[in-house]
């Protein structure tokens, strides 16, 4: 089988990513007539500085007319654990769980910044 790096491999870490993901909560932290603010809070992972929520996810909303919307959606992942390459399937697991729970299944530019793990995605609903 030919390796193709754009697709990712969850079904190695299954237990652990469906643990994780199970734990994640969010709370508004701000919401304008075009974006959004959440903080998301993924147990055991933490901000470093402060010890609260893990991340964040800034969502933009581009409203074109009636029937065209689109959103660009922005996640910073603070903890330095998921910064780590070896958890790279967590981390888009996580972004995958967020965006599915808080875009839902608008068309969506996705980019995470997670250090070594960061990468940018696209969401499109045919």
């Amino acid at each position: 089988m030919t390796e193709n790096k754009d697709v990712i491999d969850l079904s190695s870490n299954k237990k652990k990513i469906d643990a994780v993901i199970s734990t994640i909560s969010f709370t508004k932290n701000l919401r304008s007539a075009t974006a959004e603010e959440w903080f998301i809070f993924i147990p055991p992972y933490l901000d470093p500085y402060t010890g609260g929520a893990a991340g964040k996810a800034i969502i933009q909303y581009n409203l074109y007319g009636n029937r065209d919307v689109y959103i660009n959606t922005t996640i910073i992942l603070d903890d330095p654990q998921l910064h780590d390459i070896n958890v790279h399937s967590l981390v888009y697991a996580i972004a995958d769980e967020i965006v599915n729970r808080l875009v839902g299944y608008a068309d969506t530019l996705l980019s995470v910044h997670a250090g070594a793990n960061s990468y940018q995605a696209e969401y499109v609903n045919e």
